[in-house]
Formats: C-alpha cells, structure tokens, sequence
C-alpha cells in the first residue's frame, strides 16, 4: 500500500516537472516569437481592429500627437486617418512615430503574428507613396522632426528625400504663389497631412 502511494507521489512529481519544462519551453518560444515582431506587423494589426473604439493615439519626432485609425501600412510607412481632421490623410515614415498609445486589449491583439500580405505591398515604400502624392499635386503640411512645419507641394521625391515647393496653406500651387523651394531629407520627416484622400492611401 505504501509502495503504491510513494509511485503515485513519484509520478504526480514526475507530470508536474514535465509540465513546468512545458511551460518554460512555450514562455521560451513566446520570447523568440515576440522578439522577431517588428511595428510593421504591431500596426498591420491595428488596422484589423474594430473601429467605433477609442483610436490609438501617435506620438510623433516633432512633439505633436494624433488620434488615428491605421487605414494601410507600406513597407516603412503608415497611413493615418484621423476623426479631427476629416478631409486630410496622414502619411508618417517609421522612423516618425515615437509612439503608440492604445488600449491594453489592442496592445495584445497587435503583439499576434500579422496576417499575410501581398508582395506588392511589401514593396511599397515611403518614396512610392510621396511619388504618388506628386502625380496628384496634392497639397501637403509637412511636419519636420526637428517641430518645424512648411505647407506646399511636393514636386518630385527621390530614393531619400523630395523636392517641396513652398507656399501657404489651401493655395493652389502656382509659380507666383510660390515663396521657395525646400530638398527634405525621408529621415527628417516626421509626419506629412495630406488634403483629400489619394487612392494609394
């Protein structure tokens, strides 16, 4: 009888070490998986979420922070749409966004591996989404890292920056209303408000 119960212990000490090493082992793998998560996939899993929810809230390189729901994400970009500014889109490189601040429901639900994507949006980069904001002239509020703002239009954008011409806001761009030329380096951009909504957005 004493045999039979000293096995029973010995086994029940057995099952309860293999399920702590489980345990370990799965809390381990966890680790590598969430490791390997880039904000890429952290915001293509925001734009899932359920709308009608309290959006996150960007915080940007210039200081300034924005309630938005994520509506696309390129390959080192995210477009923005926010409630308080209803005829604009914002178009933010990675390297401009400082922070993201969201329910801890959200924060868990972006932390899951990201559905798959098409290569073709993988290929998107900020450059193809600045070059189709030239196509359109659209008019754009470009929002410096360094908290500076110039209103205009991009005339051209290359492999790392873009060609702005300078003039006030809602103006169309013509040459007399032009009141200079700015090169903006990609790495300096905060963040760029976009007036209506080109389709690559």
């Amino acid at each position: 009888m004493r045999w039979e119960r000293f096995f029973d212990d010995l086994e029940d000490q057995l099952a309860s070490e293999w399920e702590a090493e489980r345990a370990a082992l799965d809390t381990e793998a966890e680790r590598l998986r969430l490791s390997r998560v880039s904000l890429r996939e952290r915001l293509l899993m925001l734009a899932e979420r359920e709308r009608g929810m309290s959006a996150p809230t960007f915080d940007f390189t210039d200081g300034g922070t924005l309630a938005a729901e994520v509506t696309g994400v390129g390959a080192d970009w995210v477009a923005l749409d926010a409630p308080s500014q209803p005829r604009a889109a914002v178009v933010a490189p990675f390297t401009g966004i400082a922070g993201v601040g969201m329910p801890h429901a959200d924060l868990l639900r972006s932390a899951r591996p990201a559905p798959a994507r098409s290569p073709l949006a993988e290929r998107l980069t900020f450059g193809f989404a600045l070059r189709d904001l030239v196509r359109r002239r659209s008019p754009v509020m470009v929002h410096l890292s360094n908290g500076r703002a110039l209103s205009g239009t991009i005339d051209r954008a290359g492999a790392d920056h873009f060609d702005l011409a300078v003039h006030e806001q809602g103006a169309p761009r013509r040459a007399e209303a032009v009141s200079g030329y700015r090169v903006i380096a990609f790495a300096a951009v905060s963040r760029i408000r976009v007036d209506g909504r080109p389709p690559v957005l």
